[in-house]
C-alpha cells in the first residue's frame, strides 16, 4: 500500500512541474487620475490670461492629458477683456512639447473682429501663443466666408495665413480705389 501512494505523489510532483506558466508582466499605461467638471485658470503677472473648462481629464504618468468628453478655452488680453475661444470635442496636451491637440469639430472665435475658424484638427502652443492645422479650414468674416487648406495664426485669431486658401473676397471699391 505504501508503494502506490508513493508513485501516485511522484506521479504528481512530476506533471505539477512541467505545466508551469510564467505570465509575462505588462505595465500599465492608461491614466492615473481621472477628474470631473474641471475649470482652470491660467495666470501670468497676477492676471488670468486663459480660462480652461472640460467635463472629463485623464491624467497620464508622463503628465500628458486627455480630455475625451471635449474642452472650452477663453484667452484674455492684458485688461481682462475675452479676446478669443476654443472649443473641440476632444483634446490633448502633449506634456513634454507643452503643445495641445483639438480634434473633431474644432472652433475658434475672435470676439473683436466677430470671425470664426472651424477646422477637424488644431494644434495650439501656449509659450508662442500661436494656432496651427495641416487639416482644410473655414473662416467666416463679417460678409465673407475663406477657405482652404493649412493655417498659421496667432491664438486669438487676430492675424492669420492660410497656407492653401480657395474662394473669393469682396473687395470694395471708392473713388479712392481698393480699401
Amino acid at each position: 500500500m505504501k508503494i502506490p501512494v508513493a508513485l501516485f505523489a511522484i506521479i504528481l510532483l512530476a506533471s505539477a512541474c512541467g505545466k508551469q506558466e510564467v505570465k509575462e508582466h505588462k505595465e500599465y499605461t492608461g491614466p492615473l487620475r481621472e477628474m470631473e467638471k474641471v475649470v482652470l485658470d491660467y495666470s501670468e503677472n497676477d492676471r488670468v490670461t486663459t480660462k480652461m473648462a472640460a467635463d472629463l481629464v485623464y491624467e497620464f504618468q508622463n503628465g500628458d492629458r486627455e480630455f475625451p468628453k471635449g474642452i472650452h478655452m477663453e484667452f484674455f488680453d492684458i485688461n481682462g477683456k475675452l479676446e478669443s475661444t476654443l472649443r473641440a470635442n476632444h483634446a490633448f496636451f502633449i506634456k513634454q512639447e507643452n503643445k495641445w491637440r483639438g480634434r473633431g469639430k474644432v472652433e475658434v472665435k475672435n470676439i473683436a473682429k466677430n470671425e470664426q475658424l472651424n477646422t477637424e484638427e488644431l494644434f495650439w502652443t501656449p509659450d508662442s501663443k500661436k494656432i496651427f492645422t495641416e487639416q482644410f479650414v473655414t473662416i467666416r468674416q463679417q460678409g465673407d466666408v475663406l477657405y482652404g487648406k493649412g493655417l498659421d495664426a496667432k491664438q486669438d485669431m487676430s492675424d492669420y495665413t492660410i497656407l492653401e486658401p480657395t474662394g473669393s473676397i469682396e473687395v470694395k471699391e471708392d473713388e479712392q480705389g481698393p480699401q
